[in-house]
Protein backbone atom coordinates (compact mmCIF):
# COMPACT_ATOMS: atom_id res chain seq x y z
CA UNK A 1 0.00 0.00 0.00
CA UNK A 2 1.26 3.38 -0.73
CA UNK A 3 1.62 6.65 0.89
CA UNK A 4 -0.67 8.02 -0.98
CA UNK A 5 -3.36 5.81 -0.79
CA UNK A 6 -3.29 6.35 3.30
CA UNK A 7 -3.34 9.81 3.08
CA UNK A 8 -7.13 11.10 3.31
CA UNK A 9 -7.97 13.61 0.14
CA UNK A 10 -7.01 17.27 0.62
CA UNK A 11 -10.10 19.30 1.75
CA UNK A 12 -10.55 22.22 -0.60
CA UNK A 13 -12.68 25.11 1.02
CA UNK A 14 -14.37 26.78 -1.47
CA UNK A 15 -16.27 29.96 0.32
CA UNK A 16 -19.14 29.99 -2.24
CA UNK A 17 -20.02 26.77 -1.78
CA UNK A 18 -19.93 26.57 1.91
CA UNK A 19 -22.39 29.93 1.94
CA UNK A 20 -24.73 28.16 -0.53
CA UNK A 21 -24.52 25.20 2.07
CA UNK A 22 -24.84 27.34 4.96
CA UNK A 23 -27.63 29.21 3.55
CA UNK A 24 -29.43 25.94 2.56
CA UNK A 25 -29.50 25.01 5.57
CA UNK A 26 -30.65 27.95 7.23
CA UNK A 27 -33.40 28.04 4.71
CA UNK A 28 -34.37 24.37 5.30
CA UNK A 29 -34.36 24.48 9.13
CA UNK A 30 -36.13 28.23 9.19
CA UNK A 31 -39.10 26.19 6.87
CA UNK A 32 -39.33 23.49 9.63
CA UNK A 33 -39.53 25.69 12.31
CA UNK A 34 -42.16 27.87 11.04
CA UNK A 35 -44.40 24.70 9.96
CA UNK A 36 -43.68 22.81 13.50
CA UNK A 37 -44.80 26.43 15.11
CA UNK A 38 -48.12 26.84 12.66
CA UNK A 39 -48.78 23.16 13.46
CA UNK A 40 -48.18 23.96 17.47
CA UNK A 41 -50.00 26.87 17.44
CA UNK A 42 -53.23 24.94 17.32
CA UNK A 43 -52.77 22.94 20.09
CA UNK A 44 -51.86 26.20 22.15
CA UNK A 45 -55.17 27.84 21.53
CA UNK A 46 -57.40 24.73 21.15
CA UNK A 47 -58.45 25.61 24.85
CA UNK A 48 -59.47 28.89 23.69
CA UNK A 49 -61.34 28.35 20.54
CA UNK A 50 -63.11 24.59 20.99
CA UNK A 51 -65.98 26.45 22.98
CA UNK A 52 -66.47 28.26 19.82
CA UNK A 53 -66.26 25.33 17.41
CA UNK A 54 -67.65 22.07 19.37
CA UNK A 55 -70.39 24.39 21.59
CA UNK A 56 -73.54 22.72 23.68
CA UNK A 57 -71.14 19.77 25.19
CA UNK A 58 -69.37 19.46 28.30
CA UNK A 59 -66.10 21.45 28.37
CA UNK A 60 -64.39 18.28 28.68
CA UNK A 61 -65.75 17.20 25.55
CA UNK A 62 -65.17 20.27 24.23
CA UNK A 63 -61.60 19.28 24.76
CA UNK A 64 -61.51 16.34 23.53
CA UNK A 65 -63.13 17.39 20.48
CA UNK A 66 -60.02 19.86 19.76
CA UNK A 67 -57.69 16.79 20.62
CA UNK A 68 -59.22 14.55 18.41
CA UNK A 69 -58.59 16.69 15.27
CA UNK A 70 -55.04 17.19 16.76
CA UNK A 71 -54.72 13.51 16.45
CA UNK A 72 -56.06 13.52 12.80
CA UNK A 73 -53.49 16.06 12.02
CA UNK A 74 -50.70 13.36 12.98
CA UNK A 75 -52.21 11.07 11.44
CA UNK A 76 -51.95 12.81 7.74
CA UNK A 77 -48.49 13.13 7.83
CA UNK A 78 -47.36 9.63 6.75
CA UNK A 79 -49.60 10.46 3.40
CA UNK A 80 -48.46 14.06 3.41
CA UNK A 81 -44.94 12.84 3.35
CA UNK A 82 -45.85 10.16 0.24
CA UNK A 83 -47.54 12.83 -1.60
CA UNK A 84 -45.03 15.37 -1.27
CA UNK A 85 -42.43 13.19 -1.64
CA UNK A 86 -43.87 11.82 -5.07
CA UNK A 87 -43.53 16.10 -5.94
CA UNK A 88 -40.23 16.28 -4.65
CA UNK A 89 -39.18 13.02 -6.76
CA UNK A 90 -41.25 13.80 -10.22
CA UNK A 91 -41.20 18.20 -10.22
CA UNK A 92 -38.17 19.26 -7.76
CA UNK A 93 -37.76 19.40 -4.26
CA UNK A 94 -37.87 23.26 -4.25
CA UNK A 95 -41.53 23.15 -5.62
CA UNK A 96 -42.53 20.22 -3.16
CA UNK A 97 -40.84 22.49 -0.05
CA UNK A 98 -42.49 25.67 -1.47
CA UNK A 99 -46.18 24.12 -1.64
CA UNK A 100 -45.72 22.22 1.76
CA UNK A 101 -44.84 25.56 3.43
CA UNK A 102 -48.12 27.28 1.39
CA UNK A 103 -50.62 24.84 2.39
CA UNK A 104 -49.34 24.91 5.71
CA UNK A 105 -50.31 28.77 5.68
CA UNK A 106 -53.52 28.34 3.94
CA UNK A 107 -54.09 25.83 6.71
CA UNK A 108 -53.52 28.10 9.41
CA UNK A 109 -55.48 31.40 7.23
CA UNK A 110 -58.81 29.09 7.28
CA UNK A 111 -58.11 28.43 10.59
CA UNK A 112 -57.96 31.57 11.37
CA UNK A 113 -60.94 32.67 9.04
CA UNK A 114 -63.41 30.05 9.74
CA UNK A 115 -66.54 31.34 11.56
CA UNK A 116 -68.23 29.94 14.60
CA UNK A 117 -70.38 27.13 15.20
CA UNK A 118 -73.22 29.66 16.13
CA UNK A 119 -72.80 31.04 12.58
CA UNK A 120 -72.39 28.22 10.44
CA UNK A 121 -73.44 25.26 12.45
CA UNK A 122 -71.79 22.41 11.94
CA UNK A 123 -69.86 23.29 8.73
CA UNK A 124 -67.54 25.33 11.39
CA UNK A 125 -65.95 22.19 12.75
CA UNK A 126 -65.98 20.51 9.28
CA UNK A 127 -63.97 23.25 7.60
CA UNK A 128 -61.69 23.25 11.16
CA UNK A 129 -61.19 19.49 10.17
CA UNK A 130 -59.93 19.66 6.87
CA UNK A 131 -57.54 22.95 7.57
CA UNK A 132 -56.32 20.52 10.23
CA UNK A 133 -55.77 17.35 7.49
CA UNK A 134 -54.10 19.53 5.13
CA UNK A 135 -51.67 21.25 7.85
CA UNK A 136 -50.94 17.37 8.63
CA UNK A 137 -50.42 16.76 4.95
CA UNK A 138 -47.90 19.67 4.42
CA UNK A 139 -45.91 18.51 8.04
CA UNK A 140 -45.30 15.69 6.92
CA UNK A 141 -44.15 16.67 3.31
CA UNK A 142 -41.81 19.37 4.47
CA UNK A 143 -39.78 17.01 7.21
CA UNK A 144 -38.79 14.55 4.47
CA UNK A 145 -38.22 17.04 1.24
CA UNK A 146 -36.31 18.95 3.94
CA UNK A 147 -33.65 16.50 5.09
CA UNK A 148 -33.34 14.66 1.59
CA UNK A 149 -32.78 18.71 0.49
CA UNK A 150 -29.99 19.14 3.04
CA UNK A 151 -28.44 15.48 2.71
CA UNK A 152 -28.42 16.32 -1.37
CA UNK A 153 -26.59 19.64 -0.69
CA UNK A 154 -24.20 18.26 1.83
CA UNK A 155 -20.84 17.08 0.69
CA UNK A 156 -20.64 13.33 1.08
CA UNK A 157 -18.96 13.38 3.99
CA UNK A 158 -21.20 15.68 6.11
CA UNK A 159 -25.01 13.86 4.62
CA UNK A 160 -25.71 13.09 8.10
CA UNK A 161 -25.17 16.27 9.49
CA UNK A 162 -26.62 18.70 7.61
CA UNK A 163 -30.07 16.51 7.45
CA UNK A 164 -29.87 16.48 11.66
CA UNK A 165 -30.44 20.71 11.17
CA UNK A 166 -33.84 19.24 10.64
CA UNK A 167 -33.85 17.72 14.14
CA UNK A 168 -32.32 20.51 16.14
CA UNK A 169 -34.34 23.22 14.32
CA UNK A 170 -37.93 21.58 15.76
CA UNK A 171 -36.03 21.22 19.10
CA UNK A 172 -34.75 24.34 19.27
CA UNK A 173 -38.65 25.35 18.81
CA UNK A 174 -39.74 23.44 21.64
CA UNK A 175 -37.34 24.58 24.36
CA UNK A 176 -37.78 28.18 23.26
CA UNK A 177 -39.70 30.49 25.85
Amino acid sequence: MTVEAVKPAADDLDLADVERRIKAIFIGSVGNLVEWYDFYAYTAFALYFAPAFFPNSDPVVQQLNAAVLFAATFLMRPLGGWLFGYIADRYGRRLSLTLSVVCMCFGSLIIAVTPTYASIGIAAPAILALARIIEGLSLGGEYGASATYLSEVADPRHRGFYSSYIAASIRAFNTSP
